[in-house]
């Protein structure tokens, strides 16, 4: 299971909010780019990162942060956050980004990302971000009445590359993941599904794996990150095999 680093970006700044409140923003670092080739030198082997003021303007605002960051990494990087047009998605490709991420416009818009994902096979992602089940969009501002397990079947026919899946109520609390929502999206899915939202140490991570037969094959993480609680090397070693590291104990399986 691949461990995929994340940096949310508002006004330039590396940030992470909780719950997806804007009012509730928590200030990492000021060199976006400098934290990107951090993880790249830990082992990270794609980042992921989040226009907020994007999703929730739905014009970019970061393109300069993400340009450079784009430029100054080797590994691959993928951007959500105010993707809404086929214009802004092929900018964005243009610009040395690998994968996007479009989230409010699957709703809106499911033809464009199918038209999207057509033309850049294996480049296109959906993002469903979901609280109490149901779909927020336009950066989590608005509610919507569709299921998430609905959109991610609407999908799972799609030549998109994967969802990712976001529980709301978990992002950014370090409370542990949804695994009940997390096993639901990707037993909806036919196409591979990522987990984001709610990682705080290296148990919940381990917790994890026992869907990866189900198509959960990567899961994002921010603040464990930013805050120490979880290392990333340590993580991408330990994950691989499905152990954790005791401090008395050594490695000890957890799968």
């Amino acid at each position: 299971m691949e461990i995929i680093p994340a940096i949310d970006l508002l006004d330039g700044a590396c940030v992470r909010l909780h719950q997806g409140d804007y009012d509730q923003v928590t200030r990492f670092s000021d060199d976006p780019v400098a934290q990107a080739l951090s993880w790249q030198q830990q082992g990270a082997t794609r980042l992921h990162l989040v226009d907020l003021d994007g999703a929730k303007r739905g014009e970019p605002v970061n393109d300069s942060a993400v340009r450079s960051i784009a430029a100054a990494l080797d590994i691959p990087v993928q951007l959500g956050g105010g993707v809404r047009s086929l214009q802004r998605a092929e900018d964005l490709i243009s610009c040395g980004l690998d994968r996007v991420i479009l989230g409010t416009v699957a709703i809106e818009k499911p033809e464009l990302v199918n038209e999207l994902a057509l033309k850049y096979p294996g480049r296109i992602v959906v993002g469903i971000d979901a609280k109490d089940g149901r779909v927020a969009t336009r950066g989590w501002i608005e509610q919507s009445d569709v299921l998430a397990t609905d959109l991610a079947r609407q999908f799972s026919d799609s030549p998109i590359a994967a969802i990712i899946t976001t529980d709301i109520a978990t992002d950014g609390t370090l409370a542990g993941p949804n695994l009940e929502a997390l096993r639901a999206m990707a037993e909806a899915s036919r196409v591979p599904v990522v987990a984001s939202g709610g990682i705080g140490c290296m148990a919940d991570l381990l917790a994890l794996l026992p869907l990866e037969p189900l198509g959960v094959e990567a899961v994002i993480v921010g603040r464990a990150l930013y805050d120490g609680r979880v290392d990333l090397a340590e993580a991408i070693n330990a994950i691989g095999e499905g152990r954790i590291q005791d401090p008395v104990l050594g490695f000890t399986d957890m799968a």
